[in-house]
């Protein structure tokens, strides 16, 4: 039985308004403080959001927030309809111009004083997220939630994230620990870029059972040298790719090398390469990475 056209369009808007009501219904005016300590007036659902940050483009459509996205930062590759999206530049380099022209209701933002005073004498409203570590990741998705009027999708997000860490905390535990030594930048072999404490790879790495050679070092982001690696001699060695999937040294050039050929490592064929963003970008995705890492570091506990 065919269904009059009237028929139809009293269905479609009471899904539709069966949909913002579940919005509305989520949602609750208030001030909003966000990971610098800043409280935000959010008075309304915000319909025109803008994200400088993939991080945060990849919690917006996470959320089922998509359409409601109408700018996303360079590098927001993720997931693939974020590509279409108009770009306002990078926290480092925006474009004001089209930020401006856009007129978002909401801009979700990361930590950058030259950005966040121009989006406040602009009088854009604006949240920072800047997580410290995976529960600070959680909490911003509980907060873009919360202001969004999608806290129940929020809260299925972080219990699928929170299956998939406690599934590797428990495949992991009791291994014997594995040293682990992380490539982010390889371009100089004599003084690679890695990741200390502090950082997230650093504590991935941990999570996943291994233990970072780099965890004494001074910074999140330091320098080793090979003298240093050479010393440690990691059991494994893993090379983050940077955006289009490229690493920044290929596994043959460390097979080639005079003294990176020698590393055990390297002798024993444990050199692998990691998507760079499922390890270092504070989204949803950090818990894929962890995965990842775990069964490059323990591949004996996921057979």
């Amino acid at each position: 039985m065919k269904m009059k056209p009237l028929a139809v369009l009293v269905v479609l808007l009471s899904l539709l308004a069966s949909a913002t009501f579940g919005c509305q219904a989520q949602f609750q005016p208030g001030t909003y403080t966000d990971d610098t300590g800043r409280g935000v007036a959010i008075d309304e659902i915000p319909q025109k959001i803008v994200s400088f940050g993939p991080s945060i483009t990849e919690i917006l459509f996470a959320l089922g927030l998509g359409e409601r996205v109408v700018g996303v930062s360079d590098f927001s590759d993720y997931p693939e309809e974020a590509k279409s999206k108009p770009s306002v530049g990078s926290a480092y380099s925006p474009s004001i111009e089209k930020l401006v022209e856009l007129e978002p209701d909401l801009v979700f933002t990361v930590e950058h004083e030259q950005l966040n005073s121009e989006l406040e004498a602009l009088g854009i409203k604006f949240l920072i997220l800047d997580p410290d570590d995976i529960d600070g990741i959680f909490s911003n998705i509980e907060l873009v939630g919360a202001v969004t009027g999608t806290e129940d999708e929020a809260t299925e997000l972080i219990g699928s994230m929170e299956d998939t860490i406690d599934y590797v905390l428990a495949q992991v535990e009791g291994a014997p620990a594995v040293s682990v030594f992380f490539i982010v930048d390889g371009t100089d072999l004599t003084l690679p870029w890695t990741s200390g404490p502090g950082s997230f790879i650093d504590a991935l790495i941990t999570m996943a059972g291994g233990e970072n050679i780099a965890a004494e070092a001074p910074g999140d982001w330091v320098q080793f040298s090979i003298e240093e690696i050479v010393g440690a001699d990691p059991d494994v060695i893993i090379i983050q790719t940077m955006t289009g999937g490229i690493p920044t040294v290929s596994i043959e050039a460390l097979e080639e090398h005079p003294i990176w050929g020698e590393m055990t490592a390297v002798i024993q064929g444990n050199v692998f390469l990691i998507d760079g963003d499922l390890v270092s970008r504070p989204g949803p995705r950090i818990v894929q990475g962890l995965e990842e890492l775990a069964r490059i570091i323990h591949p004996e506990l996921f057979e």
